[in-house]
């Protein structure tokens, strides 16, 4: 079984930042996946068992497992080079988008011989084996257990304690519109750009505004974390009526913006680029443009309905993030 044990002094491999996705420029299906009962499908000479597929995921829209999974398969030439090479941690929704789910690191006995599988050392003890998703087959299998969005590590399997992008969470407090993240978002962008440090937004999904750096590898995960601190609490010190740094949920001001910088701790996740959100209409978690937050964007503008026709039309707007071209060598200590 193919296993990737991740090392705290691993040597630091460039070839997985410089990927980029081979990209049609019209929507091709790389398979279709049944209507409904249980099926078995082959990709690239992998089976993978898909199970239910006529459940309800979103009962108002009468989306089902099928079309999750037909989605995944779709988007994925764009999604899965923000995926390979990272552990995976498993949020499972086995009874749709608005049903209880649980979070599972390990991956499962279960699980298939060809899927990979990266070590990370938690604690003195505990050694996870996370599962990776590198292909179609290994994706098809992930939302065939019920992850409805992909939460992979922010550091390659080389290397975990080492990131390759530092981002913002915006999320908004009581009483706060997305019109204010929108305009929290653009203040970021301003003074990201005044210290030369290129930025791409994408919607969470769900109700923020996710906005990534890319960086050149080096500075261990606390190090990233204090930079973003730093970073946040001196923004929000000066956009008080705006912005908010404060993690205690005790003390935030309503009506604000925090600006989440513990995403960047270690073993945190958000939810991946192209990712669908257990959320009405059954949002993504979409890459736009700066001038689309400008013009307004919403977060229901970007749906499970018609992402896949979108990134086909625009690209990948976050395909800097795989790159190594202009990412951003942070000044640690």
């Amino acid at each position: 079984m193919p296993v990737r044990t991740a090392a705290a002094k691993a040597p630091l491999s460039r070839s997985a930042s410089t990927r980029a996705p081979k990209l049609s420029t019209a929507p091709k299906r790389p398979i279709v996946i049944p209507r409904s009962g249980d099926a078995i499908v082959t990709v690239n000479g992998k089976a993978v068992s898909l199970t239910n597929l006529a459940k309800v995921f979103w009962p108002a829209e009468g989306i089902q497992k099928a079309d999750l999974l037909q989605y995944y398969a779709d988007i994925s030439p764009y999604l899965l080079p923000y995926l390979e090479s990272r552990a995976m941690v498993l949020k499972r929704y086995p009874n749709g988008a608005f049903d209880d789910f649980f979070f599972q690191k390990h991956a499962p006995a279960s699980r298939p011989d060809w899927l990979p599988i990266c070590k990370i050392q938690h604690g003195a003890t505990n050694l996870v084996a996370f599962p990776v998703i590198d292909d179609l087959a290994g994706l098809l299998w992930a939302v065939n257990l019920g992850c409805i969005d992909l939460n992979p590590w922010y550091a390659q399997c080389d290397d975990v304690d080492r990131p390759d992008s530092l981002h913002f969470d915006l999320d908004p407090t009581s009483g706060a519109d997305f019109a204010l993240v929108r305009q929290a978002a653009l203040l970021l962008r301003e003074e990201l750009d005044a210290q030369k440090m290129k930025s791409y937004p994408k919607t969470t999904g769900s109700r923020g505004i996710h906005i990534y750096v890319p960086i050149e590898r080096g500075p261990l995960q606390k190090q990233v974390w204090t930079v973003a601190k730093a970073f946040a609490v001196r923004l929000a010190a000066k956009y008080p009526d705006i912005l908010e740094s404060e993690y205690r949920i005790a003390k935030r001001k309503e009506k604000r913006v925090l600006v989440d910088y513990n995403q960047n701790a270690w073993g945190r996740t958000l939810a991946s680029v192209y990712s669908v959100r257990p959320k009405p209409r059954a949002t993504v978690s979409a890459p736009v443009t700066w001038d689309e937050v400008e013009q307004g964007i919403e977060i229901e503008d970007f749906r499970i309905d018609n992402m896949v026709a979108r990134v086909a039309k625009l690209g990948d707007l976050f395909r800097p993030l795989l790159l190594q071209k202009s990412r951003v060598k942070l000044g640690v200590d």
